[in-house]
């Protein structure tokens, strides 16, 4: 894949989606990184700061299919995969797919879902594919999940265990507007709805094939090692129970490969390791107890390990 027609699908979407979600170009690019390297997001923030307006516009510019799926505690299993109904007429029956027969799901407040709700997804996210009725089916690609969880309501929610949180390739979030974005979010709304207006900009199968040459995107072997030192650093930290895992470690380098080509680079750099780190890793550690009530965060800690952990391993060594 050329580099520059890249960059040039990147900018064209960006530009596209940032006509409804004003000032958040960085939660864009990322989820674009998301859908290169056919991973999904969590975004963690409160209500109405444009989560859902952020997934349909994202479909809308690629011209990918899009559905909306309510979490709430009595939606079952089948609510989400599909469900096989009997046919009368032809004395068999027939599946009807569900909302994770899509492009883009939304999956709002996912953690108002029950367990076993929840846990329908994980082979929709991990394999791209559900089984219903011991049948096999393959989802379309791309296939992106979008889940949200409010940070602030916890009452009546069943919090994300730590394997499906491990299943997110990111955590994000979008956070308020400054004052300025905010008075521009006001005037586009005074006659239609952006997200009404804006129209596909790009092929989808040009984005399929970036999904298939993305992987030949040059990691030195020195920011190999980088990636690996910081996952191996949270394993052994003080402050943490539990560390990233091996898929942690891959979702930074596929990360860093998808994004250094919506960059314009057909090369990694050390530092979209260290930009994309906290959105990777962050979601993946647990605090020890009596760490977290020093007031130590997960946020913190991996601060902390980016800060001391040397890109190159010959710099732990003294000099002679």
């Amino acid at each position: 894949m050329i580099t520059q027609e890249a960059r040039a699908f990147a900018e064209a979407v960006i530009q596209n989606v940032e006509r409804v979600i004003v000032g958040k170009r960085e939660a864009i690019e990322l989820a674009l990184v998301a859908l290169l390297c056919e991973g999904h997001i969590l975004i963690e923030d409160v209500p109405g700061v444009g989560k859902t307006m952020l997934a349909r516009a994202l479909a809308i510019s690629l011209g990918c299919s899009f559905k909306r799926l309510q979490c709430t505690p009595d939606l079952l299993p089948n609510d989400v995969t599909g469900v096989s109904v009997y046919n009368q007429k032809t004395g068999e029956f027939e599946f009807r797919p569900g909302p994770a027969f899509v492009n883009i799901l939304l999956a709002d407040e996912i953690n108002r879902a029950t367990p076993r709700t929840q846990s329908a997804l994980l082979e929709a996210m991990g394999e791209y594919q559900v089984s219903v009725d011991g049948v096999t089916r393959a989802l379309p690609r791309p296939f992106l999940v979008l889940a949200t969880q409010n940070p602030i309501e916890y009452e009546g929610t069943f919090p994300l265990p730590e394997a499906q949180l491990d299943r997110f390739l990111m955590r994000i979030n979008l956070g308020y507007p400054s004052f300025e974005e905010e008075q521009q979010i006001l005037l586009n709304l005074q006659r239609v709805h952006p997200i009404e207006t804006i129209d596909q900009v790009v092929d989808v199968e040009h984005l399929r094939a970036m999904q298939r040459s993305f992987w030949e995107t040059t990691v030195d072997e020195t920011v190999r090692g980088y990636i690996v030192r910081l996952v191996q650093a949270t394993r052994t930290h003080r402050d943490l129970a539990l560390g990233a895992s091996p898929r942690g470690s891959l979702g930074l380098y596929r990360a860093a490969q998808a994004l250094a080509v919506l960059r314009g680079r057909d090369y990694v750099l050390p530092d979209d390791v260290k930009h994309l780190a906290p959105y990777v890793l962050t979601h993946r550690l647990i605090v020890k107890p009596e760490s977290a009530l020093r007031g130590r965060t997960a946020a913190g800690v991996l601060q902390s390990v980016l800060e001391e952990t040397p890109l190159d391993i010959g710099a732990l060594q003294p000099a002679r």
